[in-house]
């Protein structure tokens, strides 16, 4: 295996019964869905309906009187399984982008596999900046090592919190092909706020919406015809437009 392949492949995840109150508003509750395994799902939704919320709780990080059920299709625990990409790189400026690609082998205290760092750099685009420090690159190029970083977790259930938001369309366009490119395989779950975004990246689209917030039915967008993927656009704009009003 080649070192950027995944060493193992996305299984399916299954979500039941999740509930997030913060200060006495239910953000959702009785809210049950399917990652299929291998597949890219986009969710949709509102600021402020909970879908960074339901990234956390899903890896783990949700205030302590929430719940769910989630529990992987090959019945093995999630724990050391979930890699997380956030809206902000969250490069750490004292270190060069080599070593943060490579910052969880050096939280857990484990060897980094410098060979897989190199490559992954280079498949990124980032061959030259390995010694680099995140203040001397553009905002493309921090998310691009934020990929790379991510990757280095090499795990089979990815969660991506509106990672391309904050970039121009040229390089946001970029770096959604890379994504697909180098997440195959995975399972991935993409909070995002960009309809376009969801329908050009996502096997599966999901709008979460209301209060308690709900699921509107899933939109499969793969090989849908350009005036279908249109006409899709508008019925997405139409459901975040009807939440907001």
């Amino acid at each position: 295996m080649d070192k950027i392949s995944p060493a193992v492949a996305g299984f399916g995840l299954h979500v039941r019964q999740a509930r997030v109150a913060f200060g006495g508003a239910v953000l959702f509750e009785d809210l049950s869905f399917d990652l299929a395994p291998g597949s890219f799902t986009c969710l949709l939704g509102p600021s402020g309906i909970g879908k960074s919320t339901l990234l956390r709780l899903i890896a783990g990080l949700a205030p302590a009187d929430a719940r769910a059920q989630i529990q992987a299709d090959d019945g093995s625990p999630l724990a050391g399984r979930v890699a997380w990409m956030a809206q902000t790189d969250l490069l750490c400026p004292w270190l060069d982008v080599a070593a943060n690609v490579a910052l969880g082998a050096r939280l857990r205290g484990t060897a980094s596999d410098g060979a897989r760092v190199a490559a992954l750099l280079e498949a990124v685009g980032l061959g030259d900046k390995m010694r680099a420090m995140p203040n001397t690159l553009s905002g493309g190029q921090r998310q691009r090592a934020a990929l790379a970083r991510t990757l280095m977790e090499d795990r089979p259930l990815v969660l991506m919190d509106e990672p391309f938001g904050a970039l121009d369309a040229i390089t946001r366009w970029r770096l959604q092909d890379l994504a697909l490119q180098m997440l195959a395989g995975r399972t991935v779950l993409l909070v995002t706020h960009d309809p376009r975004e969801a329908l050009r990246m996502g096997d599966t689209v999901r709008v979460l919406a209301g209060r308690p917030a709900a699921l509107g039915a899933a939109l499969h967008p793969r090989g849908l015809a350009q005036g279908e993927l249109h006409e899709a656009e508008h019925r997405l704009l139409d459901e975040l437009s009807a939440t907001a009003a």
